[in-house]
């Protein structure tokens, strides 16, 4: 009778854990534009056509206005998004408001220059498979935290799975990536040992 019960009351945790505490534990934000990451690798090139370098070595992360306006001070084509982006950001002057998946909490520092310019890091080994995508996914955030779910990733047990195994292709051949890859700090470490880089708590940690 005591091995019943203590088996219930697994089972009852291992629910509550698995599928009811991360419908707690997260809210979900849309970004303000569905934006294709693929339609503008196609036109621009690789990811750094917009993100790039500048001149002082430091990394332009998303892209200002100024940047889209370079193409889109008017609307190029007939898609309700562009139409959207001219007439709520570009026109106003009004920077978009992105959701960034991939920001960081404010202890760590990184460098996109010391992973891109001098590893010679794949933008995909962290990122995953985005420059594919046909549309923006759901930004999801840790109530408690406030920290995007893509630092602790989608699995709830922290288990983690390479970054460039998450897009998804559906019916009509659009990809999308519904439960991408995670940011944690053991994947950070991992990769350092791999590459015998120096892994001391000061060179990613303030």
């Amino acid at each position: 009778m005591p091995l019943a019960g203590f088996s219930a009351g697994l089972v009852v945790c291992l629910f509550v854990g698995w599928l009811v505490f991360p419908q707690i534990l997260y809210s979900e934000k849309t970004q303000p534009i569905d934006f294709s990451h693929k339609l503008h690798v196609d036109e621009v090139g690789e990811c750094d056509g917009c993100h790039y370098f500048r001149e002082d070595g430091s990394f332009s992360g998303i892209p200002r206005l100024a940047s889209c306006v370079e193409c889109h001070e008017e609307a190029v084509g007939e898609h309700p998004e562009e139409a959207k982006l001219v007439a709520e950001y570009v026109k106003p002057g009004k920077e978009i408001p992105w959701l960034v998946y991939a920001r960081q909490p404010d202890c760590v520092y990184f460098s996109h220059a010391a992973h891109v310019k001098m590893a010679e890091l794949d933008c995909v080994i962290c990122h995953g498979p985005i420059g594919d995508s046909d549309h923006t996914r759901p930004y999801q955030y840790n109530l408690i935290t406030g920290y995007s779910r893509d630092i602790w990733g989608w699995n709830i047990a922290g288990m983690s799975k390479n970054a460039w195994d998450y897009s998804q292709t559906d019916e009509s051949g659009e990809v999308h990536i519904d439960s991408p890859a995670r940011m944690k700090m053991d994947d950070c470490a991992i990769c350092h040992e791999e590459k015998g880089t120096n892994d001391g708590c000061f060179v990613c940690h303030k």
